[in-house]
């Protein structure tokens, strides 16, 4: 270890490494820093005795002691000047007892797994680097540097695929194709952010898992720069994880960071993101060209991307890239039926109709006794905006999306093979797979699952006291074998996931059934009000209120559940960290998607449905009636509370909350360490901060499942109910033009560098967007034959209509009543209309009051059913259809990356048959050299009988002669 403390007493200030990457020596590079905090510890001694100076680190030996009395403790000895000192123990001589307090024996504790962990990874091969702990208290950052030794072979233990000497051509397209991607490469030119390239497009280096028996095969010019920074990393990760500590049997850097042993464990930036030096780094190319808005048109570097941060993060880039770049056809899709809408709005005859004036509708009363009859046509407005949204081409969008959704799915496993084919992930789970066959690669526990399984130990080992001899033999035997845990360990954490889920969506419910009364009761006390102003706007306030207040709901129970979903999955203790990442995704995405989409669904298909009919509603407590849709549908509403949803949580929850969250936690992070270094300046610290000391402040990388969510939730409002609003694609197009750049600079300059990760997919995320999209079809089939008119327009038009327009629609969709009929006490009091009523008209297929049958379903609301029944068995059979037909002609992997797997293959098994072609043949001109030195030393030797006689000869052309005398070679 290359301990600071060495030389630098006094006022000597310590040397740190220019670049602040590397070690004091400027030679060797840190590969990564591990981070605590320490406490100088303060004797306690008795009253009377002398002070006992601080003990600090291993400056001097003590015996350290938690204050209670046993067998063997020395008693203060008094001196000559009658002061009680701290005896020595006894066969030690110099060292003296400290009695520690509960909190220094806590920091003892952990200084020494400290030690004894980094002892261990000096034994791994590892080179480590301290700072002094020359202060009460403060930080201590541990540097680590990894040799070629280690580096070589942990390598070859990980089976890290490495680029070969071998270079091949790699196959273009050729003809029309060729034609058309070099014109859109002179047109995108300008879009191309300025990164270095590789010099030769057209070539591939041939890649091979590391070999140290086979190192000749690799393009090694520099063994300080053959593995890159992020490879380097990894590999030290690896170390850290799988090393142990006996103390508490820690397993790894995690359990340690979780025991408060280290505070953190993290690779370094590059250097500065930003400044006047001229030294250019990969992280201030990534912020120059990707992490700034003012490069918000240039394509995303990608390469680079998951060369600095890995390639799950560079997975994710690419797939939020490929996602904004779908949403550009189908916001345009969409704003062409929204400017349809606005063209046809003038000629559709159902709005003219509602508007007119002089077609007398008088409906019935909203609420009972303060409302009043009213005329049909006061609604105009509603009807004429619901037509933006409601009509014939709203249908064909439907289809379009849900086709829109197929494609984007598989163009993205098509770029996905792209990436593995071109990052060397292609026979990623093959490798895995043979690794774990033979015992040489098993993903790390977690720490949780770690002392849940020591705590299952120690109960065993409990138990196994209280036995006799023989059960206690044969319980030990079982205990040495592997253990884990099993159901019944796990079956309190499943219970409590049950119980707790359950009533979460209850909850949800619960905030939606709110709003509903808030609603109900808003409206009925606006009909009480005096103003006429208030009353003839009941509705729109209404409608406003309840979805900003809804909106407020949504964002805090969004909140709420995130967090109860990780606690959720902690109390299941799952194993590896793959497993509890899906099983968190799995819970946050069901509770956030019904938080997001519950009130959605209420107006969609509930709203308007349970009302009854005049004479007899349907009440929700007494005297408060259930909410009916506008004369228009409840189409329009459904869009308001779509868009608002929709853009208060991009606005406030993905862009707000993702810039002002991890500012505040690092200034006060920030402020808490300044808080500390004032209470004791550090003389002999450098005042310039190192790049671990600036990284440290930064906010730690806590994985990409927030970034996944936020665009999986923004999907589902794209896909679900996108024949409500078909400006939502528009919305989230915009939103993720700066989402990109957002996530982008987050994580060049607010997180740490996260550790890189193999993954050749995205995961569970896949299955999630396959599974909305299939939902998107059904539901979409819903809205339109059950929340719009489409169906009740097409069986006017075709089936009732005199002359087979949509003349006459409105009235044929209106039902009479009878207002002698209404209950008493709900007649309007003191009522304004013009005119005597004796009929008012409400929305609903039901017989007249003079038919036999009064106030029953007529013939038309069951064929109007049956229409709407038959148009979602027929859309959802024709856009399934549809999909698979897309799906089938759209292969997964792109015949040109088939192609080259195949050549890569072959080209692999060529190389290593020449290579060994190559050396056999030197094997062999050694031996032939061989032969004819023996041949010309016997001929010179003949005339010397006793020379002769003394000489061994191996027999013709053996390997033993080439190999005792050619050993070097």
């Amino acid at each position: 270890i290359n301990n600071y403390v060495d030389g630098t007493h006094g006022g000597a200030r310590v040397k740190a490494s220019p670049s602040g990457l590397d070690f004091r020596d400027s030679n060797r590079k840190v590969d990564y820093v591990l981070v605590y905090h320490y406490r100088r510890r303060l004797a306690r001694h008795v009253p009377g005795a002398a002070s006992v100076e601080p003990t600090c680190g291993s400056a001097s030996a003590a015996l350290v002691s938690n204050g209670s009395t046993g067998k063997g403790r020395a008693e203060p000895q008094q001196q000559d000047d009658g002061q009680h000192a701290l005896p020595e123990w006894p066969g030690l001589p110099g060292l003296e007892v400290v009695e520690l307090s509960p909190l220094d024996a806590l920091e003892e504790e952990r200084r020494l797994q400290r030690e004894e962990y980094e002892r261990n990874l000096l034994e791994a091969g590892l080179e480590i680097e301290k700072d002094p702990e020359n202060k009460s208290q403060g930080l201590s950052f541990v540097r680590i540097h990894a040799p070629w030794q280690v580096l070589s072979r942990e390598a070859e233990f990980l089976k890290i695929k490495m680029p070969t000497k071998k270079m091949y051509e790699i196959t273009e397209e050729k003809g029309i194709l060729k034609m058309l991607n070099e014109i859109w490469c002179k047109l995108t030119e300008p879009l191309q952010p300025q990164v270095p390239q590789q010099e030769n497009t057209k070539m591939k280096n041939l890649s091979y898992p590391f070999s140290r028996e086979k190192i000749y095969l690799y393009n090694i010019k520099d063994k300080d720069t053959f593995f890159d920074n992020a490879t380097r990393s990894r590999i030290v990760r690896e170390i850290l994880k799988r090393t142990s500590t006996k103390a508490r049997n820690s397993m790894g850097i995690g359990t340690l960071i979780a025991n408060n042993v280290y505070d953190a464990a993290f690779p370094l930036h590059d250097g500065e993101y930003e400044g006047q030096s001229d030294d250019m780094n990969e992280r201030k190319l990534l912020y120059q060209e990707w992490a700034r808005y003012g490069v918000f048109y240039k394509f995303q570097p990608i390469d680079l991307i998951r060369k600095y941060f890995g390639e799950k993060i560079g997975l994710y880039f690419a797939w939020l890239g490929l996602y904004t770049e779908f949403l550009i056809p189908s916001s345009v899709v969409g704003i062409i039926v929204f400017l349809y809408g606005c063209i046809t709005i003038e000629s559709d005859i159902p709005s003219k109709e509602m508007c007119d004036q002089r077609n007398a509708f008088t409906m019935c009363p909203l609420c009972d006794k303060f409302c009043d009859y009213w005329n049909l046509s006061s609604a105009c407005a509603t009807a004429r905006a619901s037509h933006l949204f409601d009509n014939p081409a709203t249908v064909f969008f439907s289809i379009f999306m849900a086709l829109w959704a197929t494609m984007f799915l598989e163009q993205w496993k098509r770029l996905q093979m792209r990436l593995s084919y071109f990052w060397d992930l292609t026979g990623l789970e093959e490798e895995e797979v043979i690794m774990f066959g033979f015992g040489f690669f098993q993903e790390h526990p977690r720490p949780e699952y770690e002392t849940k399984l020591l705590q299952k130990k120690l109960k065993n080992k409990n138990n196994m006291t209280e036995n006799s001899s023989e059960v206690r033999c044969s319980l030990l035997f079982s205990f040495n074998e592997k253990e884990k845990l099993t159901w019944s360990d796990r079956m309190p954490g499943y219970a409590a996931n049950f119980g707790l889920i359950l009533f979460m969506i209850m909850l949800t419910f619960s905030a939606v059934f709110g709003v509903i009364v808030y609603r109900i009761t808003t409206a009925a006390a606006l009909s009480f009000s005096t103003d006429e102003t208030t009353r003839s706007n009941v509705r729109v306030t209404v409608t406003a209120t309840a979805v900003i207040l809804n909106l407020v709901v949504v964002l805090i129970l969004d909140e709420i559940y995130g967090a109860v979903a990780k606690w959720l999955t902690e109390i299941e203790i799952p194993k590896t960290e793959k497993t509890f990442e899906e099983r968190l995704i799995l819970k946050a995405f069901l509770l956030k998607f019904v938080n997001s989409y519950a009130s959605i669904f209420y107006v969609a298909f509930f709203k308007g449905r349970f009302v009854g009919r005049p004479g007899h509603y349907v009440y929700m407590f007494e005297g408060y009636r259930m909410e009916e849709c506008p004369p228009g549908g409840c189409l329009m509403e459904l869009c308001i509370q779509l868009s608002i949803i929709m853009l208060g949580k991009q606005l406030i929850q993905n862009n707000l909350f993702e810039i002002g969250i991890p500012k505040l936690k690092k200034l006060l992070r920030k402020l808490k360490d300044e808080r500390t270094e004032l209470e004791e300046m550090d003389t002999n610290q450098s005042k310039d901060p190192q790049q671990w000391d600036l990284d440290y402040v930064l906010e730690p990388f806590t994985g990409l499942t927030p970034e996944y969510m936020e665009m999986i939730i923004q999907f589902g409002f794209v896909t679900l109910f996108v024949a409500s609003f078909p400006l939502a694609p528009v919305f989230a197009l915009l939103n993720n033009v700066i989402e990109v750049r957002l996530d982008a600079k987050k994580f060049v300059t607010e997180l740490r560098r996260p550790d890189t990760v193999r993954e050749k997919d995205i995961g569970i995320w896949y299955n999630i967007l396959s599974g909305i999209g299939k939902l998107s079809v059904i539901i979409n089939a819903f809205v339109i034959a059950v929340t719009s008119d489409f169906i009740p327009r097409l069986m006017y038009q075709y089936a009732y209509s005199q002359n087979g327009t949509m003349h006459g629609f409105i009235n044929h969709t209106l039902s009479y009543f009878n207002v002698s009929q209404l209950k008493a006490g709900t007649q309007p009091e003191n009522s304004l209309f013009a005119q005597e009523v004796s009929f008012c008209r409400f929305k609903d297929y039901r017989e007249p009051p003079w038919s036999p049958h009064q106030y029953e379903f007529s013939k038309q609301y069951w064929a109007v059913l049956s229409a709407r029944l038959a148009f979602v068995i027929l859309f959802q059979n024709l856009v399934m259809f549809l999909s698979v037909l897309v799906d089938w002609m759209i292969p997964d992997i792109p015949k040109g990356i088939s192609e080259q797997i195949k050549k890569e293959k072959t080209l692999l098994v060529d190389f290593f048959l020449k290579e060994e072609h190559e050396k056999l043949k030197l094997i062999e001109t050694f031996i032939a050299r061989d032969k004819r030195k023996r041949r010309s030393g016997t001929k010179s030797k003949r005339t010397r009988a006793a020379s002769f006689s003394q000489c061994h000869r191996s027999p013709k052309g053996s390997f033993t002669s080439f190999s005792s005398q050619h050993t070097v070679v």
